[in-house]
C-alpha cells in the first residue's frame, strides 16, 4: 500500500427534500449567486421553483444561467465568467449532472482570475482561487460533486481536458434521490455505467496489498450489477435510487483510491469519443472499457482473475486463469449490453477512419496514457480497434 493523504471537506446532504435547505447553506458563503442548470425539465418539475425560493428566502440574490450543454464547453464556460463579473457574484450554484457541475467550477475558478481560464486545462496555469460551489445534483453519474476535477471542451477543435484543484472543490452537495425519478432510461443506465467506470479505474491497479480497498470497490460494484436493473425497472423506487446517488458520491469523492495507483487509461480513451461525436461519457465508456480489458489483461492476470470472482461471479476450473478472467470481461460487457448500452463503435455509428487522429489526440503529447498498463499511441489505436 502507498502513503496517502485524504482530506474531502465537501458537506453531503442527502435525502428526501434536502434540495429545501439550499439557501441556508449557501449563505454560508455568498450572498449573490448565479444559478446554472440546463434543460427546461428543472422548470416542469418545479425543482428550479423550490430552490430559488429557498434562496430568495435565505436573502440570497442570484442570476439564472440556463446555459447547460452535455459535455460543457469553454463558450458556455466564459459566457459565465462574464455574468459573475458583471453582476459581482460570489457564489455559484451548480443544478444538475456532471455537466452542470464541471462547468460551474470552471466558471468559479475564471471569475478568479486574469488570464484565460482555458490555460488551467493546458497547464500553463494554476487554480489559484475560485469563487464558493454549492451543488444540487439531479443526475448520478459523473460523482463530480465531491471531486476536485472537471473537465471541459474546446470549442474550435473539440479538444476535452481536465483541471484538477481542490480551490474547486464543492463546499457543499445536496442529494435528493426523489429528483432523479424523472430521468430517461437511457440517461439512468449511462450514469450507472459512468459511476462503475470510476469504480474500475481504481480497482485495476498494480499496487500490492490494497485488499482492504479492493473489498470496499468490489462491494460497491456488486451493489451496481444489483441495483442498477432494478433502478430501470422500477425508476419511481426511493430505495434503489438511493443507492446508486451514494454509491456515485463515494465512487469518485476519492476515498476508494486510497494507498493505490489508479489508472484512468478509459477515461482518457473514451474522452476523444464524447469530444469528436458528442457521445454521452458513461456510453463512451462502455465502448471502450471492455476493449481495453481485452488488451491489458495479460498485464497482471491474477487482478483479472479476482475480478471475475469477486465481482463478476465467475466459477470455472482455478487451472484455467485466462479463461476465468476472460469470462469476467465478457459478463461485464454482456451487463453493459443489458442495460441497454452500446458496446461497439458500430453501436454508436462512429466511422473507424479517424482511429489514428484520436489516438494521438488522446495521448495529448504525453508519452503514455494509464498506469496498470502504460499505453501509447499504438496500443490506444489497438483499443479503438477492438471495439468497433
Amino acid at each position: 500500500m502507498q502513503n496517502f493523504t485524504f482530506h474531502n471537506p465537501t458537506r453531503i446532504l442527502f435525502g428526501k427534500g434536502r434540495e429545501d435547505e439550499v439557501g441556508a447553506v449557501a449563505r454560508e458563503y455568498g450572498s449573490r449567486a448565479l444559478v446554472h442548470f440546463g434543460g427546461d425539465y428543472l422548470r416542469k418539475n418545479g425543482l428550479l421553483e423550490r430552490i430559488e425560493a429557498s434562496l430568495s428566502a435565505a436573502g440570497i440574490e442570484f442570476v439564472e444561467y440556463d446555459g447547460v450543454v452535455p459535455n460543457p464547453r469553454l463558450s458556455t464556460v466564459k459566457e459565465g465568467i462574464r455574468l459573475c463579473r458583471e453582476n459581482r457574484l460570489d457564489f455559484v450554484l451548480a443544478i444538475g449532472g456532471g455537466s452542470a457541475i464541471d462547468s460551474s467550477k470552471a466558471i468559479a475558478a475564471g471569475a478568479c482570475m486574469d488570464g484565460d481560464v482555458w490555460d488551467c486545462f493546458t497547464g500553463k496555469a494554476q487554480v489559484e482561487k475560485a469563487l464558493p460551489i454549492g451543488v444540487v445534483l439531479t443526475i448520478p453519474a459523473s460523482g463530480s460533486e465531491s471531486s476536485k476535477a472537471c473537465i471541459i471542451t474546446k470549442d474550435e477543435g473539440s479538444q476535452k481536458r481536465m483541471c484538477s484543484s481542490p480551490h474547486i472543490l464543492p463546499k457543499f452537495a445536496i442529494l435528493d434521490p426523489e429528483t432523479t425519478y424523472t430521468l430517461p432510461a437511457y440517461q439512468t443506465a449511462a450514469g450507472c455505467c459512468d459511476i462503475m467506470s470510476h469504480l474500475m479505474e481504481r480497482y485495476f491497479t498494480q499496487t500490492e496489498q490494497v485488499d482492504f480497498t479492493d473489498r470496499l470497490l468490489e462491494g460497491a460494484l456488486r451493489t451496481m450489477l444489483v441495483t442498477a436493473p432494478r433502478v430501470l425497472a422500477e425508476p419511481d423506487n426511493y430505495d434503489y435510487r438511493a443507492e446508486v446517488m451514494f454509491v456515485g458520491n463515494v465512487a469518485h469523492n476519492d476515498l476508494l483510491g486510497m494507498g493505490r495507483e489508479e489508472d484512468w487509461a478509459c477515461h482518457d480513451i473514451e474522452h476523444e469519443l464524447s469530444a469528436l461525436y458528442d457521445v454521452t461519457h458513461g456510453a463512451g465508456l462502455t465502448v471502450i472499457t471492455p476493449a481495453w480489458m481485452k488488451y491489458v489483461y495479460k498485464q497482471n492476470l491474477p487482478r483479472f482473475v479476482q475480478f471475475a470472482v469477486r465481482v463478476m461471479d465467475v466459477d470455472l476450473a482455478f487451472d484455467q486463469p485466462e479463461a476465468i478472467a476472460l469470462e469476467g470481461i465478457h459478463r461485464l460487457e454482456a451487463f453493459f449490453r443489458s442495460l441497454g448500452m452500446p458496446t461497439s463503435f458500430a453501436d454508436l455509428k462512429i466511422p473507424a477512419d479517424r482511429i489514428p487522429e484520436m489516438a494521438r489526440r488522446a495521448l495529448d503529447g504525453r508519452p503514455y496514457a494509464g498506469h496498470f498498463a502504460h499505453l501509447n499511441e499504438e496500443d490506444i489505436a489497438a483499443i479503438y480497434r477492438l471495439a468497433l
